[in-house]
């Protein structure tokens, strides 16, 4: 239906950084929301005052099967068609990806807009989250964003400019009598407008430039295709609603579908979540011929079909997807939907838990069925059912809180979550044997088990702020159950002892009594909220705490071992079982490779930092991270871009007998033949040799033209050094080359760093060193060898890369004189090693690239 509201929702609380203006801002929008909302309920107050719940329920049961398997049927060719949103688009922008993928985002992106509008989404939307997971940039997804409402638009434009040509007079009424020439006249601008639009983009399209930004036009062919797809969907979805409206003939069609557009725009400029009250009360202003408790009846049946359903068959196919992954190694996985979807998975619980949550506040919002009322009155005592009707709708205020918690992947909120689910269910069955809500909110807790390890952020419930739009979907939930009470109870007479009358039959009073209370939690949590003391901050952030020996042990990557540099920060984990390491330059928080220790707790260390980042208005960058953090860096919403490969020996295969090995073989026997022998100089017997070795490091840098540099790398400094062996290449007793060893506690890899030589040394020396050190290493029972990285070395130069992978491809290729990316790469090559990728992960567009100097300086400033 309207694509325009999930693509405002794709980006809006990215492209709004935290600057206070733009806080009081959103809060001020916040509030205007929730007045309209009420604005909305004031008027279907107004427009069905004549009408009663007992109309509306005769007339839902009177809706003709064949009119419900139309609208579904209408339903389904409707988001069909809007996959083709984005599969236009993507082809416009010259990135296409795979039907699948550009249908996942739509689908999922649209049932969760069409359902909240301003969502629980803060912080990314599904469609952000797919297409970076994809590859595209921020700005890729803006244009996509663009072109697709630009599609939705031409569609509406198109047929309402028909529907005015072709029957004025339909639309003639009120204000509008005898105005059927203007009318038509407006219906002919329009379609004007749209083929004058086709006639300038031309046979090659062209280009929208505005600051600095572009989006491209398609050409004429592509701008019909694009009209024929916004049509169809458009059609479709209006039909979908018109198939239940009884009594409505095909020649009400055009005044039909100008006001259902209508009403998509009053949707649109209100920014009410979901458009609840405001679309209905535009449709039942625009209908005043039909009747009314009908029309009250097929909107519902419409919400039902098109918004409910839809969203749950995007739920279940997350679902699905993501339990599958995470039910195999993610090696396997990391390319495909199922890591995108383990992504969505908690956006997709969250408004599935705050759908259960509403679930239960309209119910408590309306009477008990007669005969169930009955039965119940024979098996429970009344105070069991007043208990019950009130603890049920405190329950379903409850699940719309704690839906933000979910959203954030909180485990407190998962635990809290599931078990007001089975107490949701329960109070629904003692309040007025509801079996139906039974049934749904145990389903909800089935499926929240099955996403059990998407949730496993340890932070308080309240520690985190509620996002605006999520605070205005609430309060818009709330108030739609408080109007259902008060329509659904509009013929008792108010006065002030209903809130003090018990009685079978006193559903009125339990409404007052539940409303009240949900009123009160929700106004508790707000204050707790607002009040609650800021955080102080973890002493964990100091420079002088070091790293954890706990995960130093747990550690399978060397390159853990730049903990000890002695030149970074370390944020470590409440139990000491991992540690992130990282420096400030700049606005740059820069971590360096993954988080070091139990894999369990880097998603909670990463989160608790990037806020911490935030709360400093910093910019985060995550530096030659590997495969097995990206899932994480897509869940902070970072911008992945792959830095370059590294290398790895399996020393269970390594030899140098066959002809690969010759070039290793040549070198290793002329070094031996020269003299050269090769030791392991204990850490504890460095400091005897400390002198010759810091003699061989100033030369080497001499000649080198180089100074020490830092973060990434490991210097030069006795400290640092005195906490490795030290591999030394003599020759006649005295020491021509070294390398500082790295190792993992477990003997899972073995590694060097500083790697320094002095000028006179014989003929392949460091080929001799690294030769032996890995023979030492098999039998030491090491599993791999870490050569290194190799910058740079595996992107793409292809046309639809994206524009680093391409420069980076270039540099590689072209910048030898600046760096030798490609000798790099092939003198690492001679060992035969494997070749793992290595990520970049950080803010998006330019502020990317300043980051990116930032870790430049950092670098080449030796780390501090």
């Amino acid at each position: 239906m309207d694509a325009a509201t999930g693509v405002k929702n794709s980006m809006t609380d990215r492209t709004m950084a935290g600057h206070p203006f733009q806080r009081y801002r959103m809060a001020l929008s916040v509030g205007i929301v929730i007045l309209l909302a009420a604005l909305g309920f004031v008027a279907l107050d107004h427009l069905l005052q004549e009408v009663h719940l007992h109309q509306v329920r005769a007339a839902w049961h009177a809706l003709p099967t064949t009119g419900l398997l139309a609208a579904a049927a209408l339903t389904a060719i409707s988001y069909l068609t809007l996959t083709l949103y984005d599969v236009s688009a993507l082809r416009a922008i010259g990135r296409p990806l795979p039907y699948r993928t550009a249908a996942l985002a739509s689908f999922t992106s649209y049932t969760l807009s069409h359902n909240l509008g301003l969502s629980l989404l803060t912080g990314g939307s599904a469609r952000y989250r797919i297409y970076t997971a994809a590859g595209l940039s921020l700005s890729d997804i803006a244009r996509v964003v663009t072109i697709a409402s630009a599609t939705f638009w031409s569609g509406v434009f198109v047929l309402a400019g028909a529907m005015l040509v072709w029957r004025p007079q339909m639309m003639a009424i009120g204000a509008l009598a005898g105005s059927t020439d203007l009318l038509r006249g407006l219906g002919i601008a329009l379609l004007l407008a749209i083929a004058g639009l086709a006639v300038w983009a031309g046979r090659r399209g062209r280009t929208i430039r505005l600051r600095g930004w572009s989006v491209p036009v398609p050409p004429a062919t592509g701008i019909l295709a694009q009209i024929g797809i916004g049509t169809m969907d458009i059609a479709a979805a209006s039909a979908a609603l018109f198939v239940l409206v009884p009594g409505i003939g095909l020649d009400q069609w055009p005044a039909f579908f100008i006001g259902y557009t209508l009403a998509i725009i009053a949707v649109l400029i209100t920014h009410v979540p979901g458009g609840i009250g405001v679309f209905e009360a535009v449709m039942l202003a625009a209908l005043p011929g039909t009747g009314r408790p009908e029309l009250v009846a097929a909107l519902l049946a419409y919400r039902l079909i098109y918004y409910i359903a839809p969203l749950l068959l995007a739920v279940a196919i997350v679902l699905f997807q993501a339990g599958s992954r995470w039910h195999r190694p993610i090696a396997r996985t990391l390319g495909g939907m199922r890591v995108v979807a383990s992504g969505l998975a908690p956006m997709m619980m969250a408004a599935l838990v705050f759908l259960g949550g509403a679930v239960l506040l309209v119910s408590g919002s309306l009477p008990t069925v007669p005969g169930r009322a009955a039965t119940l009155s024979t098996l429970l005592p009344l105070p069991f059912t007043e208990i019950s009707h009130l603890a049920g709708s405190l329950v379903g205020a409850a699940l719309l809180i704690l839906s933000s918690g979910l959203y954030r992947r909180l485990d407190g909120a998962f635990w809290l979550t599931r078990l007001l689910l089975i107490a949701g269910a329960a109070f629904s069955l003692l309040k007025g044997l509801d079996y139906e809500e039974a049934v749904v909110m145990l389903l909800i807790a089935g499926a929240l088990q099955w996403t059990r390890p998407a949730f496993y952020r340890q932070t308080h419930l309240l520690a985190e702020a509620f996002s605006p739009g999520w605070l205005a979907t609430v309060a818009v939930m709330v108030g739609l159950s408080i109007w259902i009470g008060f329509f659904a109870y509009k013929h008792v007479d108010y006065q002030n002892d209903l809130w003090w009358q018990f009685a079978r039959r006193g559903d009125a009073s339990r409404f007052l009594r539940a409303s009240f209370a949900v009123a009160i939690l929700l106004a508790g949590v707000a204050f707790l909220r607002l009040f609650r003391p800021a955080a102080p901050v973890r002493q964990d952030i100091n420079a002088a705490i070091g790293p954890s020996e706990a995960a130093m042990a747990l550690a399978q990557r060397t390159d853990a071992n730049l903990a000890l540099t002695g030149d970074k920060r370390f944020l470590l984990s409440a139990t000491g079982q991992s540690f992130l390491m990282y420096q400030i330059r700049g606005h740059s928080w820069i971590v360096m490779g993954d988080p070091v220790g139990a894999e369990s707790e880097w998603s909670d260390l990463l989160w608790t930092f990037r806020e911490q980042v935030d709360a400093a208005q910093g910019r985060l960058l995550l530096y030659q991270i590997s495969a097995a953090a990206l899932p994480l860096a897509i869940e902070l919403g970072l911008q992945i871009t792959k830095y370059g490969e590294e290398a790895h020996v399996p020393l269970d295969r390594f030899t140098l007998d066959g002809p690969d090995a010759k070039p290793l073989r040549y070198a290793e026997r002329r070094a031996t033949r020269e003299g050269a022998t090769f030791d392991i100089v204990p850490a504890e017997k460095l400091a005897g040799v400390m002198d010759e070795l810091a003699d061989i490091s100033a030369h080497w840098l001499a000649a080198k033209r180089h100074r020490e540099k830092g973060f990434s790398v490991g210097r030069f400094d006795p400290a640092y050094m005195a906490h490795f062996d030290c591999a030394v290449v003599r020759v006649q007793g005295r020491i021509v080359a070294f390398a500082n060893i790295w190792k993992t506690q477990d003997r899972s890899e073995l590694s060097v760093d500083l790697m320094r030589h002095r000028d006179d040394m014989p003929y392949g020396t460091m080929d001799f060193l690294f030769v032996h050190l890995m023979q030492w290493g098999q039998a030491q029972g090491y599993g791999w060898f870490n050569l290194g990285m190799a910058p740079l070395s595996g992107l793409e130069a292809r046309r639809l890369a994206p524009l680093w992978s391409r420069l980076g491809a270039m540099l590689y290729q072209h910048g030898n004189a600046l760096y030798g990316f490609e000798g790099l790469r092939a003198y690492k090559e001679k060992f035969s090693p494997e070749w793992d990728a290595r990520f970049v992960a950080g803010p998006q567009g330019l502020t990317f690239a300043r980051t990116l100097i930032d870790l430049q300086a950092l670098v080449g400033s030796g780390g501090g």
